[in-house]
């Protein structure tokens, strides 16, 4: 799927923002990495936000905000009830941070939280927006992946709030790697277990699909980041990008 129409099933990774302190070299960093044009929205307690968009369709917003720890790129999952899914985001274990609250600006019901293992992630209900419209191409969203040191207690949640069921990846053999699967079978991203040495924190990692690791990396430095090396994997070529304002995520070219 590459044009999204309607709101995405329950479970599915299905908007992203970014807030930043730095909001106008933000927008000039990403329009430069994936070519994204920017719409502005109205200001909200005087933060400025703008809503990303390629070939003239939503797929990320950009927010000004202050300097808030662990708040980099956040996912957000769709869920066809707001309410509902953050009660079950407090009884499998994990913490709601911000609502459910009706979000005229974004078109949404949304709330943020956190799982068992401390790792944040977002609610979307659609209302007039459904979420990113592109996905799965050149300058869009195109993976979300959990890293953790701790990735059992990860596992039980997200089974119990969304009804996944988990699949080994038999792809990365001595890698500690489950896919996460909606009722339907659909794969929406994975857990990895890392060590607690690598990755002392859990986070979703945000990935964009790109036509050209090498060229984006190039561009991504030229604009004031940093990269690490492209290298391949099974799926790709890929490579873990840090902003100027020191949000990571990672950009692959496809095979």
């Amino acid at each position: 799927m590459s044009h999204v129409t309607t709101a995405q099933p329950d479970g599915t990774p299905t908007w992203i923002d970014l807030r930043v302190t730095e909001f106008d070299r933000a927008l000039e960093f990403y329009g430069a990495l994936f070519g994204w044009e920017y719409s502005a929205e109205p200001p909200t307690a005087g933060e400025r936000s703008a809503t990303c968009l390629l070939h003239g369709k939503p797929v990320a917003a950009i927010t000004q905000a202050a300097a808030t720890p662990g708040f980099g790129w956040t996912m957000y999952f769709a869920t066809p009830d707001c309410d509902g899914t953050a009660k079950r985001i407090t009884e499998a274990g994990g913490t709601l941070l911000q609502g459910p609250e009706d979000v005229t600006a974004q078109g949404a019901r949304t709330a943020i939280a956190e799982d068992s293992v401390g790792a944040r992630f977002g609610l979307w209900q659609a209302r007039t927006r459904i979420g990113c419209e592109i996905v799965n191409e050149p300058g869009s969203l195109v993976r979300n992946d959990l890293l953790t040191p701790t990735p059992e207690p990860a596992r039980a949640f997200y089974s119990a709030v969304f009804d996944y069921t988990l699949d080994l990846n038999k792809d990365l053999p001595g890698m500690d790697f489950t896919f996460l699967r909606r009722p339907d079978g659909h794969e929406i991203g994975g857990i990895f277990g890392t060590p607690a040495a690598s990755t002392p924190t859990s986070n979703w990692a945000t990935t964009f699909e790109v036509a050209d690791t090498d060229e984006v990396v190039r561009r991504a430095t030229a604009s004031g980041g940093t990269s690490t090396t492209p290298e391949d994997i099974p799926y790709g070529r890929i490579a873990t990008i840090t902003d100027p304002s020191s949000n990571e995520f990672s950009v692959i070219t496809r095979l």
